[in-house]
């Protein structure tokens, strides 16, 4: 898989702040934790589901966890139902799959374990982001779900836990293991490398308080590198991408497994040139009840639409290999690959950049460019209103918020580098 240009960019912060990273652990050397990670066999089957965001946090457990179980593999992403790894640790016949996620008709695993060994599966991420996955995917959401009521607060001293039954990922295994094997000496060795980064990250914020202060100017120079250097360095081969699905509610997704989002329609605009192009997908079965509302398109101008093979030759015809296909997110640009389509190598998640440069959560892309343009008085409208009436439905108007994020990342850009 191809380094996105977002994740070439976190490379680059971490080059300039002259930190080595263990290539094992991927903490800084200073914070390394190998030495206390001990391998430990089991004869559950770990399957770690981590969402992306949650990869490059670098005080997050899941990646511990699967350096001390031996037995254990860790798999990122979001959406699972064409994961060929995870459908042959589902299958495994000797050792069932249970999912360890609280909620409605979960099991207390210590008061009622399941009998004989069987494939953990653990969503590793936030509540919101767990709860994502675990929607996203029917086959999860259809495996036996087990939970656990922590015998004591989390030991997670460095992260704020939402209440005092949420644990870090690594602390639900010591318990859920427990639980099933029965030998909690053994799996209380789990905590040993998780000690020992908290205690080395308490010590950093004591050793440094008020750093943050003494290098403000510091960071505002680091702040250029937060956007990427293709938007400007490249602009002429910057395309922005938006898509829509004929999607269905969860609650009939899960009934009825032949539901499933559908590409209904691909626009894409070339902004140094003004290029677009958009094309509309007819729905291969039934119109989900809020497709319409949701598109912006009726139900006839769906059903007009073209096949898939023809979007794809249009599409062909309109992208180039050197192109940076710019999103919103990864479900679109998901929908189109699903869909059979074709993309550069390079992409860039527009959300993420969004992200680094306010160095918080950003909402979706309607609210980011309705700040935006409250922010920025000289704004084109009728660069807009064009791009507007050349696509139709929603399409037209992500592509137009898009657009607008890209235009203020450059000048965030181009003010940074000439700043003194």
């Amino acid at each position: 898989m191809f380094r996105s240009a977002v994740e070439k960019n976190r490379h680059d912060d971490r080059l300039f702040s002259g930190r080595e990273l263990c290539a094992r652990c991927r903490r800084p050397v200073g914070g390394c934790y190998c030495a206390h990670v001990k391998p430990i066999d089991t004869r559950t089957r770990l399957v770690l589901l981590q969402h992306p965001r949650e990869r490059y946090v670098a005080i997050g457990t899941a990646h511990m966890a699967s350096l001390c179980l031996t037995n254990s593999e860790l798999h990122v992403g979001i959406d699972w139902s064409r994961s060929e790894p995870l459908a042959r640790a589902l299958s495994d016949r000797a050792r069932p799959p249970i999912l360890l996620y609280p909620g409605e008709g979960s099991i207390d695993i210590v008061e009622a374990p399941p009998a004989g060994p069987v494939t953990l599966v653990v969503v590793d991420g936030t509540w919101a982001q767990t709860k994502k996955v675990v929607r996203t995917n029917p086959l999860l959401a259809a495996l036996p779900r087990y939970a656990f009521v922590p015998p004591q607060p989390s030991e997670y001293r460095i992260r704020k836990e939402p209440d005092d039954a949420s644990v870090a990922t690594i602390e639900a295994l010591v318990h859920a293991l427990t639980a099933l094997e029965g030998d909690e000496t053994r799996f209380a060795a789990l905590l040993a490398p998780f000690r020992a980064m908290i205690d080395f990250q308490i010590d950093c914020q004591q050793r440094f308080h008020g750093a943050r202060v003494r290098h403000a100017r510091r960071r505002d120079r680091l702040r250029r590198f937060r956007v990427p250097r293709v938007l400007s360095e490249r602009f002429s081969d910057v395309v922005c991408v938006a898509g829509e699905a004929n999607a269905w509610p969860y609650t009939m997704r899960a009934a009825n497994p032949a539901y499933t989002d559908e590409l209904v329609q691909w626009a894409a605009h070339r902004p140094a040139t003004g290029e677009t192009m958009a094309f509309v997908v007819a729905p291969r079965g039934d119109v989900a009840p809020g497709t319409t509302l949701h598109t912006r398109l009726d139900e006839a101008t769906l059903r007009a639409g073209g096949t898939l093979d023809e979007l794809h030759a249009r599409w062909r015809a309109f992208v180039r290999d050197s192109d940076v296909v710019c999103s919103w997110g990864r479900y679109e640009t998901s929908l189109f690959a699903a869909a059979g389509g074709w993309a550069p190598k390079e992409q860039l998640d527009l959300r993420h950049v969004a992200r680094d440069v306010a160095r918080g959560t950003v909402g979706s892309l309607a609210d980011y460019h309705e700040r935006l343009i409250r922010e920025r008085p000289d704004h084109d409208h009728a660069r807009g209103a064009e791009l507007l009436a050349r696509v139709p439905g929603r399409a037209g108007h992500k592509l137009r918020a898009i657009g607008d994020v890209i235009a203020s990342f450059t000048a965030l850009h181009a003010g940074a580098a000439s700043a003194p």
